[in-house]
C-alpha cells in the first residue's frame, strides 16, 4: 500500500474527494474522530492524519510516499520532495499586511521594522530582496493581532478572503506569493512505485 500523509484544516475535504475519486470510499472517517490512521486495502492506500506544516516531513523521511500540501508550506521548509502536481484547491496567498497608515511609508526609514509571521524564511528573504533589514517575530497563529498589540509593524500571513485582516483593522500591501494545494512525492518512493504513481497522477488529472 502506498502511505499518503493528509493535511489536517482546510485542506482534508477537497483532499478526500480526490482520493474518493480514485476509489478510497471511507477515508473521510479520519476527519470524525481521533484515529489518525486509516487505511483502504482494495484502492491500495493507507493514510495517517497530519499538521500541514508536518506533511513534508512524513513525505521527506520516507514515514509516507506521498502527501497533499500548500505551496506556502513547501517553499518555506525547503524540503527535497518531487513535487509533480499542482491539485486546483487550497488556494491562497501569502501577503504582507499591516495598518493602513503603514501602506505608503517608507520603511527604509525607520529604524527599526519588526514583522510577525509563521513564515520567517519567507518573510526575511523578501524583505532582504528589498534591501531592508528586519526583526522577525516567529508566532504559531492569531497573527493579525500582532499589530494591534504592538508586537509587531507588519505581518507576512497567508489569506484568502481578506476578511480576518479587514476585521482587525490590516490591510493587504503587497503579495509574496500564490499558493495552491500539491502533491509531494518522496524521491525513493517515487523511483520503486514508478508506473503506480505515474498512474495515480494521471487518475487525478483526470479528476
Amino acid at each position: 500500500m502506498l502511505c499518503v500523509a493528509m493535511p489536517k484544516g482546510r485542506l482534508f475535504r477537497p483532499a478526500a474527494e480526490l482520493f474518493a475519486a480514485l476509489g478510497c470510499r471511507s477515508v473521510q472517517a479520519l476527519a470524525e474522530g481521533r484515529r489518525l490512521i486509516h487505511e483502504e486495502p482494495e484502492a491500495g492506500f493507507r493514510f495517517v492524519l497530519v499538521k500541514p506544516i508536518d506533511v513534508p516531513t512524513y513525505v521527506e523521511y520516507g514515514a509516507a510516499d506521498l502527501g497533499i500540501v500548500g505551496q506556502d508550506v513547501l517553499r518555506e521548509f525547503e524540503r527535497d520532495l518531487y513535487e509533480p502536481l499542482r491539485l486546483g484547491f487550497g488556494g491562497c496567498r501569502l501577503v504582507v499586511a499591516g495598518p493602513p497608515a503603514l501602506r505608503a511609508t517608507d520603511w527604509a526609514r525607520r529604524p527599526i521594522l519588526r514583522v510577525a509571521s509563521k513564515y520567517p524564511r519567507l518573510a526575511r528573504q523578501y524583505f532582504l530582496d528589498r534591501g531592508l533589514s528586519i526583526e522577525i517575530v516567529t508566532l504559531a497563529g492569531s497573527v493579525e493581532l500582532a499589530p494591534q498589540a504592538g508586537l509587531a509593524d507588519l505581518i507576512v500571513d497567508v489569506v484568502d478572503s481578506g476578511r480576518t485582516l479587514a476585521a482587525n483593522g490590516l490591510v493587504e500591501i503587497e503579495t509574496i506569493l500564490l499558493s495552491q494545494a500539491c502533491l509531494v512525492v518522496n524521491r525513493a518512493s517515487h523511483k520503486l512505485h514508478l508506473a503506480r504513481i505515474n498512474a495515480m497522477i494521471e487518475q487525478m488529472r483526470k479528476a
